[in-house]
């Protein structure tokens, strides 16, 4: 209200802040080859980590461009549960971005046995929001994906890909930057998880997500539910490695998740300068001198330590 109790009109942002952000859009998509319809002016994909939004063009994903994640290969099966969960929380991401409809769709292309929704919910994709397509060969699924990266009306499209030519990517990236819908490879089949084999891809950005030891637990039962697990049990990490961007920083990550995001971690740098602090002292102090005499050994037929029998 003013002096003379009329009501006063609620500011938006100053024109030169929209004016400068707008900017850094523009250039970002000019660093990464982009035509401006990638971006289309909009807020960009973040993954809510300040460390690696930095290290984007940007601040984050473009919309209407094509993402690889990289999974690991174990005992045979073709998707790593990291590199899914952080596939996961970028397509929850994404669909959040969507104003219609509370939220837009997510045209999932498998290459395997289905998904399981109550993961899925873990880290923020509702089941609800999946329309699931199985294909019997990588052809079929890319053909999918195209196909799928021309309605607007969804928010992204993943495909589960092992191998896939330069002029196939291309495809996919131009299919992206026509219609906004976000496009996200996940690979981990053929040396996807080593980053091995993969070529040269049209993907703005490639990621590597692999498994890290869980956090430790902190004894509370309140304590450790604040951190994102359950009791005896540390909450989810992974280490997120950018191998790979236009116009940005690659590096690589430890991140925590605390139940409705990711959290970048520096737990493991601490760890790593308390042992070596340790290391250091050791070394300046006189250590004692220890006998060569083993303190314990396998058991097996005849003495373990056969010279020290022979001398009793």
């Amino acid at each position: 209200m003013d002096g003379n109790g009329q009501g006063r009109a609620v500011e938006g942002p100053p024109a030169s802040l929209t004016s400068l952000t707008s900017l850094r859009r523009r250039i970002a998509a000019i660093e990464q080859g982009l035509g401006e319809r990638a971006w289309r002016g909009l807020a960009p994909l973040t993954l809510g980590v300040a460390g690696i939004d930095r290290a984007l063009p940007g601040a984050g994903l473009a919309r209407g461009g094509l993402h690889e994640v990289l999974g690991e290969v174990e005992r045979g099966r073709h998707r790593g549960g990291v590199a899914l969960a952080f596939t996961a929380v970028l397509a929850a991401r994404r669909a959040a971005l969507c104003t219609q409809g509370g939220g837009g769709q997510v045209l999932w292309c498998l290459s395997d046995r289905g998904l399981y929704g109550p993961g899925l919910a873990a880290f923020g994709l509702d089941a609800a929001r999946l329309i699931l397509v199985r294909g019997r060969d990588d052809p079929q699924r890319l053909w999918a994906m195209e196909e799928g990266l021309k309605c607007t009306d969804l928010a992204m499209v993943v495909g589960e890909v092992g191998r896939l030519d330069l002029g196939q990517s291309r495809r996919l990236q131009l299919a992206a930057e026509a219609s906004g819908v976000t496009a996200l490879l996940l690979r981990t089949k053929d040396g996807g998880g080593r980053g091995e084999g993969l070529g040269v891809s049209a993907a703005l950005t490639r990621w590597r997500i692999t498994p890290a030891p869980s956090s430790e637990t902190r004894g509370a039962e309140t304590e450790n539910a604040e951190a994102g697990g359950y009791v005896g049990i540390g909450a989810a990490r992974a280490w997120a490695e950018l191998l790979r961007c236009k116009g940005g920083q690659p590096g690589r990550w430890l991140l925590q998740w605390n139940g409705g995001g990711w959290d970048e971690s520096h737990e493991q740098d601490s760890h790593e300068q308390d042992s070596h602090e340790q290391d250091s002292h050791e070394q300046d102090s006189e250590r004692p001198q220890t006998h060569p005499l083993p303190v314990a050994a396998p058991m097996a037929h005849g003495p373990a330590v056969p010279r020290l029998a022979a001398n009793l």
